[in-house]
């Protein structure tokens, strides 16, 4: 059971950092293949999902991703 939530703690930073990357990107009118249907949607929307991905992300590895010591 603890390495299933180190996997899912490991699986929030990625999609934080996924979400930080795509903020970077889209500075230059560019983003990450995976996260190209975020823009679809408009631009208001866009950063409400790319903000959410960070915190989301962030909570779980947060919450999840450390080792629990007894």
């Amino acid at each position: 059971m603890e390495s299933i939530k180190i996997k899912i703690g490991q699986a929030g930073l990625a999609l934080a950092l996924m979400g930080v990357v795509s903020i970077v990107l889209s500075f230059i009118n560019y983003n990450i293949k995976l996260l190209a249907w975020i823009d679809l949607w408009g631009d208001t929307a866009g950063w409400i999902i790319r903000i959410a991905l960070i915190v989301v992300g962030g909570a779980l590895f947060f919450l999840l991703g450390k080792d629990d010591e007894e």
